[in-house]
């Protein structure tokens, strides 16, 4: 597929997706998020890749919101038909087996404060402002706003800052728990890179069904969550990953990880 509103950059194993439509402060419209779609899907595909981090293009913004312009014709119908294919994309962020890191460079409003809570790191520039405003514009959060929000900050601070529509800065979100770290704005992307650089030296399949793990506690009871995770955590004593990792550490060294 040829992109026109993503750029992807590879940095060894570490994959970036910027989201490229600056003038719009990377508002998501129909054809941005099947992009985003279409890279995710390659990504997941891409054995040499193990992290993803996605970004926007600019020093303004992440993503400004979903794009009104495109939002403003809809009938109830399609309004529905426009939430549900965030939400396909944006849940596949959260299954997908690898991590994927939000760095969020300015502006994440609306979609775009969806799009970061979706990924399973969020890091801020110190002038990130997030928000979900979509009251002020006569509809709701559609694209998983209410229900990661409020996951995320609690169920009195999701109300709050859905009912009122109001942006809060990063400091503030990190505060109540909508970011895990922020960085000064010009050394944000080299310090998600780092992160995740740091995941990929970790044994892949250890790093994929740990994800699994977390993402299952979410959805299902504790003791079927506790099963899962003994039994992921027993089939990683079958993978090569497991004797090397804890062979180096023995032999004091650092491990050679395969994904295998």
């Amino acid at each position: 597929m040829q992109y026109e509103n993503i750029i992807l950059e590879n940095r060894q194993n570490v994959q970036v997706l910027f989201i490229n439509r600056p003038k719009v402060l990377n508002a998501l419209n129909e054809q941005t998020l099947l992009e985003i779609e279409a890279a995710l899907k390659g990504f997941a595909d891409d054995q040499s890749l193990s992290v993803m981090i996605i970004t926007g293009s600019g020093d303004r913004a992440f993503v400004a919101g979903a794009d009104i312009e495109a939002q403003y014709p809809l009938n109830a119908v399609e309004g529905r038909n426009w939430a549900l294919l965030g939400h396909r994309v944006f849940r596949l962020i959260e299954t997908i087996d690898k991590p994927v890191i939000a760095a969020i460079n300015g502006f994440a409003l609306g979609g775009g404060c969806e799009l970061a809570m979706a990924c399973d790191i969020r890091l801020a520039s110190d002038k990130a402002q997030l928000g979900q405003p979509e009251v002020s514009l006569g509809i709701t959060p559609g694209y998983g706003g209410t229900q990661r929000l409020t996951r995320l900050v609690g169920e009195g601070k999701a109300k709050q800052l859905v009912f009122t529509g109001q942006r809060i800065k990063a400091g503030e979100a990190h505060r109540i728990g909508l970011v895990d770290e922020v960085y000064p704005h010009e050394t944000l992307l080299d310090e998600a890179v780092k992160m995740a650089e740091v995941i990929a030296s970790n044994a892949p399949l250890a790093v994929r069904y740990a994800k699994i793990q977390i993402n299952q506690s979410l959805q299902i009871n504790s003791d079927i969550a506790t099963a899962v995770e003994a039994g992921l955590f027993g089939i990683c004593y079958a993978t090569k990953d497991q004797k090397e990792g804890m062979g180096a550490f023995l032999e004091k060294r650092k491990p050679v990880f395969e994904g295998k």
